[in-house]
Formats: C-alpha cells, structure tokens, sequence
C-alpha cells in the first residue's frame, strides 16, 4: 500500500510538472514573440506530437527501466527547470529564437511522452493491469488540472516564469532522487545515480539563487535601457525603464508611453473630445491605468466625477503610490474626483447602468483574442448602452500608418454599433502615426464649445488632425465580430514586419 500511494503521488507530480514546462513554454513565446493565439496552438501541437514520440519509443526501452526512469526524471528536471532562464537569455542573441523554443519544447515533450509508458512497464507485476491503468491516467489527469490552475493563478504571479520553471524542475529531480531510495533494490549504480540527481538539483538551487540577475540581464539586452521596476501581475509583464530624462512603460515586452512625447498621445485623445461635449461632469474611461488620461481630463473644472475601470489593480496601484509615477500623472488617481475599479471592463458594463458625457477606451493593441474582444460588435454594443444621447466616444485605434487594415477595421467595427465615426490620427516619435476613432453620439456637426491653455501640443485645430495619406487607406476593411476576432489575426500579421 506504501508503494501504491507513493506511485500514485509520483503520478501526480510529474504530470503536474509536464503540463507546466508546457505552459511556461506557450506563454514564454507569447510573452517574446507576440501572437498568443498561434504560439500556444504551436507550442500545444509539438508538445503533443513530441509525447507520442516518446511513448512510441518507450516500447525500445527494456532493461534497466528504474534506471532509465530515475534518469529520465532528472533530465527532464534539469532541462525543463533551466527552459525559461536559458530562453530568456538567448532571445536577443539568435537569429532563430523560435527554432530554439520549439526544440526545447519537442525535447522535453519527448522525455514526458517516455514517463507514464515506462512507470506502467514497471508497475505491471505488482497491480492488476485495469487497476493499474485507472489509477496511472487518473492521478495524471488530476495533476494536469492542477497545473493549469495553479499557474495562472498563483505560481506566475508569485513566481514570474522564470523562477516557476526552476521550482518544477527540482519537483521532478525530487522525484527521481526519492524513486532511488524506495526502489533502491531495482537500481543499478544506485550512488551514482544519486550524486547525479544532487548535482542536478544543485544546479537549478544555484540559478534560482541567481534568476533576480539573470531577469534583471535578459531584460537589459531585451530593452537596452536602465530597468526601474520590473513586476509579473496576474495579467501582465510589466517593465518600467530609464534612459537619460525618457520613462517608458512595457506591457508583454510592447511599449505602452513613453514619457518623452506621451502628452502628445493623452492630449490629442482627450482634449478633442472634451472640447466638443455638450457636458463633461461624468466621464468614464476604460483601461488607462496608468492615470494619464485622467491628468488631462483633470485640467477641467466643470468635471465632477471620473470613472476609471481598468484590469489590473497591481498596475494602478503602482501609479498610485509610486513617487515617480504619481509625479508623471500628477497624482490622478488619487484625486477625489476619481474613483478606479479594477475590473474586466466587459463584464463590468453588464453591471453598471449609469450614463456618461463621455466615455474614453484606452486599451493595449488587439494582440490578442483577450484584448480583441474589446474592440468587437459586441463590446461597442455594451459600450453604447452608457453613452448618453449627446455624449462623445473616443477609441484608441492603433496605427493608421502600420496597421491601416486594423485601424480602419476598429473604424468599421465602431461604426456597426454608432453608424458615425471621426477617424483622426497623430504623429507620435515614440510610436509613429497613431489612430484615434471619435463618435459624436448627437450626430450634429462638431463645434468648439471649451478650450484651456497651456496645452504643450494639441492646439484645436480639429481638421488638421482627420487626413489621411493614401498610404494609410485600407481597401480591405473587416469588422471584428467576438466570434471570428478578425483584428486579432490582422493585427498581428501587420505588426509582424515591424
């Protein structure tokens, strides 16, 4: 019964394990390489492909199965464990990054894939064959769910993937280190078989020792710039830098402002519409968590309330209580007028009925299906549902200039649930030309009812800001639907180039 509960246990760790090198892998190459879609499904697809590889050649396997186990169960540790850091550190280094990933990947696949074969060869003298298979997938299947749950939730978020990786890589050299001490009898060369389980764990004790040094260097060659914060939140890599009297914000490695020119991004998109708003007392803005579109709205006095609902509290927390953040937003989100709720914004529109002057949408780029789904019919649908009869909408909209097919997709989009839109654009140096789509829910013409000064770019000269030159023109125009997230596809393909 001893051996059974520790089989079992055995099972379910080095599923757990398996299922998490996976993971780390799909979301390592999302996190670099952008479109998560396509580098999960190839991550998912090679991994899948290299385990029935392995189970394959399982069956090649006869003498020695202890041995081969235990050895198996510490490579795996040792490659799986150090996947991450060595990944990171090659990225900006190789040509091929994703000859590399996806090597591993198969690797470790193929080691996964000779695992539960071997272990069932192994056991089937001692269980009944149908006990044996029930109790092996059962125990497997337990720790896949286990794995999939615990590291979105919990590992990343308190871990990062660099550090979760190493933890399970010494979860699996465990196990072949125990399996030599209770199946030691079976075991070949038993001492020297431990050594090379405790030097492998030492190995990957020492690197995770060192991984704070080892992000801080892969971020610095990845970003080139002086790194000031660097945090893994439960949604996002976000990394914080410093270069001569320029800050920039990175989400998943994409640059979100950068402090040099970013007032030219938070004026041009919200000072147009406040200008042309019959009333601008109650203003919602979805996303913009860093409180820089708050600032701007902020110079106005006849504003009573602000509603910000953006994702990631970790995110506004820290424009809310870092001195140096706080100083670029000016303390916007800690004015009275302010009030953020951390929440997905297109769930929480299904549970707020409130009306607003204005609403403003500062979301990432549509890299993704999860982001997608905030630039389809449907989110606009909800969106319209809180825009008052005479209020303004204002979206960001990526770049005109890189991205035309997306921008006038989300122009196309916009206008199935508002029929009128203001596509505008700006010229960033950080970024480039950037889009803006503007709705006029009143639908009459746009006349200048407010301005302030001491704006340092926007000057109100509305027109000089909606021309567009033919090589930001799009003739193919899609709308983004929730079902088919046609911008998520297109925006990445546009942005690849790049």
């Amino acid at each position: 019964m001893k051996i059974e509960r520790l089989v079992l246990f055995t099972i379910f760790i080095i599923s757990t394990c398996g299922l998490v090198y996976e993971l780390i892998a799909g979301a390592l190459a999302s996190y670099l390489l952008g479109d998560s879609i396509t580098q999960f499904s190839l991550v998912i697809g090679i991994y899948l492909f290299a385990m029935g590889i392995g189970s394959y050649f399982s069956k090649f396997i006869i003498n020695n199965l202890v041995n081969k186990f235990i050895e198996i169960e510490l490579i795996i540790g040792l490659i799986g464990g150090l996947s991450a850091p060595i990944l990171f550190l090659i990225f900006n280094y190789v040509e091929y990054f994703e000859f590399y990933l996806y090597f591993i990947v198969f690797i470790i696949g193929c080691l996964v894939g000779l695992e539960i074969p071997i272990l069932m060869i192994i056991l089937k003298d001692k269980f009944q064959f149908n006990t044996l298979v029930s109790n092996v997938f059962t125990f497997d299947y337990i720790g896949a769910l286990l794995a999939s749950i615990a590291f979105p939730l919990f590992f990343v978020p308190q871990f990062g993937l660099i550090n979760t990786s190493l933890i399970f890589g010494l979860f699996n050299i465990l196990v072949g280190i125990a399996m030599s001490f209770f199946l030691k009898e079976h075991v070949r060369n038993v001492l020297f078989l431990r050594l090379k389980g405790i030097i492998m764990f030492l190995v990957l004790v020492v690197t995770l020792y060192f991984s704070d040094n080892i992000i801080a260097f892969s971020e610095k060659s990845l970003y080139n710039e002086n790194i000031i914060i660097s945090k893994t939140t439960k949604y996002q890599r976000l990394v914080l830098t410093h270069e001569r009297n320029d800050y920039k914000l990175y989400l998943n490695n994409n640059l979100q402002f950068s402090s040099f020119d970013e007032y030219r991004y938070h004026e041009a998109f919200v000072h147009p519409a406040i200008s042309f708003a019959n009333s601008i007392e109650n203003i919602l803005i979805l996303g913009g968590g860093d409180g820089m579109a708050a600032r701007e709205i902020l110079k106005y006095k006849e504003v009573k309330k602000i509603t910000l609902v953006d994702l990631d509290k970790e995110m506004t927390d820290i424009f809310k209580e870092n001195p140096l953040l706080k100083r670029l937003n000016k303390n916007s989100l800690l004015n009275n007028k302010v009030n953020v709720i951390n929440s997905d914004a297109f769930v929480w529109l299904d549970s707020n009925f409130e009306k607003y002057d204005i609403i403003f949408i500062d979301f990432p780029d549509p890299s993704n299906f999860s982001l997608g789904k905030l630039y389809s019919t449907t989110f606009y649908d909800k969106v319209k549902n809180h825009l008052s009869a005479n209020g303004i909408l204002t979206v960001q909209s990526t770049s005109p200039f890189f991205a035309p097919k997306s921008f006038w997709c989300i122009n196309e989009t916009i206008k199935h649930s508002f029929q009128n839109t203001n596509p505008y654009h700006v010229y960033l140096p950080s970024f480039g030309e950037w889009g803006f789509n503007m709705v006029n829910n009143s639908k009459k013409a746009l006349i200048l009812k407010r301005k302030i000064k001491g704006l340092r770019f926007y000057d109100y000269d509305w027109n000089s800001l909606t021309h567009f030159s033919k090589d930001m023109l799009s003739k193919e125009i899609l709308i983004n639907r929730l079902n088919n997230q046609n911008l998520v596809t297109t925006f990445n393909k546009e942005w690849s180039n790049y």
